[in-house]
């Protein structure tokens, strides 16, 4: 299983021009109301030369962009319904696209997860050891598309930006017992969760231990997102499908379940003393 990319073992076809095809519609509309690019610019209160990015399909229009420019060009619900089909990260499944694409403008990002460590915290040899290991197997070239893709994700991690987004993980301890790839790259995943706690201070990382008895994550992993607007949005995958969620009722239940595993796995603290105990042993 690879954490939003295992639909592409099937050879789904990248369609970067859904991008040009978007910015086209923009542009057309733009034009229908007779506006220019200057005017649409202060109308959606971007820079013009972000209106045009996304009308030439350089620059994946965000959340705000899109809600503000239906508005201004005729409030259809065109613009809205087709931003729902924008893709531009090959090596991404078609259903983690649009999770990924909030993920660049979160400014909370919590992910509980207990079948392989969350991509955005993966070394290059793990995800490789991942990506090589669930039936069937890719390519060496679409292997390297899925790690590019995984890898270019965490610069999230880094990006400075007002507010600066707050990263929580919740990850069971048995993901790191299992030594998916072995010993070594193992002791490299371990060195490297230690060197994102070192280096980001927005990084929260809990590790649920083996022994649980009463478990709120059972129904599997779960991810929740904030929005610049203070949206919530929460997503959830399984085998070959993933789901987004905006329906505040289903969010909210996430939400209580989150904020239960974070009180039953250990303190940030108390993780980091048993990743350096674990890395100690190997």
């Amino acid at each position: 299983m690879v954490e939003g990319m295992q639909g592409m073992a099937n050879g789904e076809p990248e369609f970067s021009d859904s991008l040009r095809t978007f910015g086209a519609v923009v542009q057309a509309l733009r034009e229908h109301m007779g506006m220019s690019r200057k005017e649409l610019a202060v109308a959606v209160r971007f820079s013009e030369h972000t209106v045009a990015s996304v009308e030439l399909g350089r620059r994946m229009p965000d959340e705000v962009f899109v809600e503000r420019a239906d508005a201004a060009l005729g409030n259809t619900g065109a613009l809205k319904k087709a931003a729902e089909f924008l893709n531009r990260q090959p090596g991404l499944a078609a259903w983690f696209r649009r999770w990924a694409q909030l993920e660049l403008t979160a400014i909370s990002l919590c992910t509980y997860e207990c079948r392989l460590i969350p991509g955005l915290l993966q070394t290059e040899t793990y995800a490789r050891a991942v990506t090589m290991s669930v039936p069937p197997i890719p390519s060496e070239a679409e292997a390297n598309r899925r790690i590019e893709a995984r890898l270019e994700r965490q610069k999230l991690l880094s990006v400075q930006r007002d507010p600066l987004c707050s990263f929580s993980f919740i990850i069971e301890q048995a993901m790191l017992e299992r030594h998916t790839g072995g010993e070594e790259v193992t002791r490299e995943l371990l060195d490297h969760l230690l060197d994102v706690l070192d280096r980001h201070w927005n990084v929260e990382i809990q590790i649920m231990p083996l022994r649980q008895p009463v478990h709120a994550g059972l129904d599997g992993p779960l991810q929740l997102l904030e929005t610049p607007t203070n949206k919530w949005f929460a997503y959830s995958e399984g085998q070959e499908n993933g789901r987004l969620i905006s329906d505040p009722k289903g969010i909210s239940i996430l939400q209580q379940r989150y904020a239960k595993l974070r009180s039953q796995a250990l303190t940030p603290e108390d993780s980091r003393s048993l990743l350096e105990q674990m890395r100690g042993a190997l």
